[in-house]
Order: structure tokens, then C-alpha cells, then sequence
């Protein structure tokens, strides 16, 4: 059947309302000027409009169909971590991890430092055995700044080292850092020569102190600049801060960069709930004044909301109190799951 008299068929039921009554004498001049139109849309915008029907919504305005036993691609690693992506984006927790939430119940430092803690408290014997755990939160403040892909994030961590198991001394804190920052996070998706893919540069501000007086106050204020990359399961975060000076009469760990030097570079894996993870830290000092430190982290499935968590340090600056001294700790224990 001709394909203009088909439409002018349909055209008749859809003004009589049954198919086989007569065309209204009025209705024929309009059938046959629509029907003499060569381009089939607009051919059928007139019929639509003789009848008064609403044209059907573009196909752009509707989502596409998913094929059949297609899997949305889940958020990366770090777009989780710091809502780089549109999915990640819709869930606006007021709060979210920052670093590694954990606590070790029990961990073993085989170079511990005692001599700087027991000169202010000569009453105290420290321990090997401790208790070490880490809070770390975040919450964004400002999100899309002045329509730029850039979000302002405040965050704290706190990392204690407890002597529990010293019930002799009443199980005292050795150590606490505190550590407030606020970062301008710059959402990026670049791929670099086919290797990695640029997902984050971060600035910001930072700072960490023990809070305690002399002669075991320590702190210090730093420029940060942060860099994130992905490739699949993979994730590296390359760390970099300049020290804000401080006076002389102010500044009591005036050598801590000689120790931590000017960055770290930590490296993960992400599998299920399975995390691996490596960070790396040199002062970059090729002489006798050469210092750094490692730090390992495996995480592993336990029950609904905590994985397993070993973590092993071994260098300088695990904590303030530490910073010029060799910390060789080993732990285990349990981590919040954020990933």
C-alpha cells in the first residue's frame, strides 16, 4: 500500500473514530495537501496537527535504553573519596572519610623512643606495646565555586599512640597529633600519555601540632599541594607541602623537614573490599643526612562495616613527638569501610 494513502487511512479513523466511516467533506482538501508532503516527519506534523494530537517528545529528551544485562560502571576509588563524578556527586553526606578511620588494639614498636617522654615524666616507663588509632573526617563547604569544577573541602585527623597496656602508669597518651586543613579541590579527568589519568589537584592549608607545652610541644603549618591519579583498580596521591617558617622563639622542631622532607607518595589497590597500599617518604638528602619511610597497609573483608587492617611503619615522622627518631611498629586491627 502506498505509503501516503496509508497515512491518510489512519488519519480517517482517527477524525471518525471507526475505520470504515466517511471523510467529513472539510477534512479531504487538508488529507491530500498533508499527504502530497515528501519528508516523512514533517508530513507527519501536519497530520498531527489536523487532529490535534501533541507531537511525541524528541528522541535527545529521552535517556537511552540500557541493554539488556548492562551494569552501571561504578565510582572509582577516588571519586568516592572526593565526589569527582556524577554518581558520586548525588550522595551529599554532610560528613565523609578522610583518611583511614582504625584502631590497632595492639601494636609492637621495635625502636621505641622513651628517652624524650620519661624526661618530663621521670615517674613513667614507657612501653613497647601500644594502642594506636586515627579519626579522619571531611566536609565539603562549597561545591561548584563560581561554576568551575572546584569544591572547598575542611578536614581533621586526629592520630593517638595510647600506652593501654602500661596500667603500672595509668595507661597514659604518649602522643595525639591534631590536624586540621582546608583544601580546593580541582576535579580533573586528563589522561597523561595513556598511563594514568589526572583526577584531582588539590591546594590548601595544614596544620599539625601535639598540643602539648614544652619540652614535648611539637608543631608546624605547611603549604599543601596534592596531586591524584587512577588507571583501573590503581590509585597513586602524590603529596607535596612547603613549611611556613616560624620564629626562632616559636619554632620547636626548626629541623623537621630535614626528617619528613617536602612530600610522599602513596600508591593503592582497590579489589572488592580487598585495599592495598604503599607510602613512600625521602627528605631527598643523597648524603649522610639521608632519612625516610615506608609505610604498608593491607585491608581485607570481616564483618558488614569493618575490614581486617594490618599496617606496618618503619622511618621517621610516624608522629610529631617521633619525628627525628627510627620507628619500626607493626599492628593489626580493624578499619571503618570507605571505599
Amino acid at each position: 500500500m502506498n505509503h501516503h494513502l496509508l497515512s491518510a487511512c489512519l488519519l480517517l479513523a482517527a477524525l471518525c473514530g471507526t475505520p470504515g466511516c466517511p471523510v467529513p467533506a472539510a477534512a479531504a482538501p487538508a488529507l491530500e495537501e498533508c499527504a502530497k508532503i515528501d519528508d516523512d516527519a514533517a508530513r507527519l506534523r501536519c497530520f498531527d496537527e489536523m487532529t490535534g494530537r501533541k507531537p511525541k517528545a524528541p528522541p535527545e529528551a529521552e535517556a537511552p535504553p540500557q541493554p539488556a544485562g548492562a551494569r552501571r560502571e561504578e565510582p572509582t576509588f577516588m571519586s568516592r573519596r572526593w565526589q569527582l563524578d556524577a554518581e558520586s556527586r548525588r550522595k551529599r553526606f554532610a560528613i565523609m572519610s578522610h583518611r583511614q578511620n582504625y584502631i590497632l588494639p595492639y601494636t609492637y614498636n621495635f625502636h621505641q623512643e622513651k628517652a624524650t617522654y620519661e624526661a618530663a615524666y621521670p615517674d613513667v616507663e614507657i612501653q613497647d606495646a601500644e594502642v594506636k588509632f586515627q579519626i579522619s573526617l571531611k566536609m565539603k563547604l562549597w561545591d561548584d565555586i563560581v561554576g568551575l569544577p572546584l569544591d572547598l573541602w575542611a578536614a581533621y585527623t586526629q592520630l593517638s599512640l595510647w600506652q593501654f597496656y602500661n596500667r603500672d602508669y595509668s595507661s597514659p597518651f604518649r602522643e595525639t597529633n591534631y590536624e586540621p586543613e582546608v583544601l580546593l579541590n580541582y576535579r580533573t579527568n586528563t589522561d597523561l600519555f595513556g598511563l594514568l589519568r589526572s583526577r584531582f589537584i588539590q591546594v590548601g592549608l595544614n596544620h599539625q601540632s601535639n598540643g602539648r607545652s614544652e619540652p614535648l610541644s611539637r608543631s608546624w603549618n605547611r603549604v599543601v599541594a596534592n596531586f591524584g591519579f587512577e588507571r583501573g583498580v590503581f590509585n597513586a596521591q602524590l603529596k607535596t607541602w612547603i613549611r611556613i617558617p616560624e620564629s626562632a622563639d616559636n619554632d620547636d622542631n626548626r629541623d623537621i623537614t630535614s626528617y619528613l622532607g617536602y612530600g610522599e607518595l602513596w600508591m593503592g589497590t582497590v579489589w572488592r573490599d580487598f585495599h592495598l597500599a604503599l607510602m613512600l617518604r625521602n627528605n631527598l638528602r643523597f648524603d649522610g643526612d639521608n632519612r625516610g619511610a615506608m609505610q604498608f597497609e593491607l585491608s581485607f573483608p570481616l564483618i558488614e562495616h569493618l575490614n581486617g587492617y594490618i599496617q606496618y611503619f618503619a622511618g621517621y615522622g610516624e608522629s610529631l613527638i617521633d619525628y627525628n627518631h627510627f620507628t619500626n611498629r607493626i599492628g593489626a586491627g580493624v578499619m571503618v569501610k570507605d571505599w
